[in-house]
Formats: structure tokens, C-alpha cells, sequence
């Protein structure tokens, strides 16, 4: 018997080019535009206002989405808001003689054996 492999294992989810988080950041904000569309009709907005409204808001979503898969990559989104959590330094307002007084009470828990 043979058996055909799915090359799509692993891989992670593509849309037109867009992938992983791009593709959640596209999918929900058309949902959002269209949400609005729908409140801003309702409540009784020019028709010609909303739909140009739609279209605007859409082609901008669109287009900096594909601009930040393009930029940043697959997982590029994700490391740059990595590093805007990473502290710019580190303080340590403790004495040196404490710090090694800790580093020793450390030593004599672990103990050798």
C-alpha cells in the first residue's frame, strides 16, 4: 500500500500569503469593520457615508496587514511585542555585603554531600 502525505503538518495557517497572527489581526478586523457598517446604517447614517466608510476603513486593514506581514515576517509581530516587555535595565538597590550574605545562606541549604 502507499500512502500520500499531507505537506501541511506543521506548517502554520496561510491565507493569500498571510500567515498565523496576521491572519487572526485580518479575519477580526473585517468583522469589526462590519460590525460598525451595520450599527452606523442602523442608527440611520447616510447609506453613501457608510459604505464609503466601509470601503476605506477595509482597504487600510488590508493594506497594513499585508504591510506587517511583509515587514515583520511569521512570528516578527510577536518578538517585537517581546521586546517592548523586556526591562530597558536592571536596579538592584541591595547592599554587596547582603548580596553575598544570600548567596552564601544558599550555599549552606544546598549543601555538598
Amino acid at each position: 500500500m502507499e500512502y500520500s502525505i499531507n505537506k501541511g503538518i506543521g506548517k502554520p495557517a496561510e491565507f493569500k500569503g498571510l500567515k498565523s497572527q496576521y491572519l487572526f489581526i485580518f479575519a477580526g478586523g473585517l468583522l469589526s469593520v462590519f460590525i460598525v457598517f451595520v450599527i452606523m446604517y442602523m442608527i440611520g447614517i447616510n447609506q453613501m457615508f457608510c459604505i464609503g466608510f466601509g470601503i476605506v476603513t477595509a482597504g487600510i486593514l488590508v493594506w497594513g496587514t499585508f504591510y506587517l506581514n511583509d515587514k515583520y515576517g511569521e512570528h516578527g509581530l510577536m518578538k517585537l511585542q517581546a521586546v517592548k516587555n523586556h526591562p530597558r535595565y536592571i536596579i538592584n538597590r541591595r547592599r554587596i555585603i547582603r548580596l553575598a550574605s544570600r548567596i552564601k545562606r544558599k550555599e549552606d541549604l544546598c549543601g555538598t554531600y
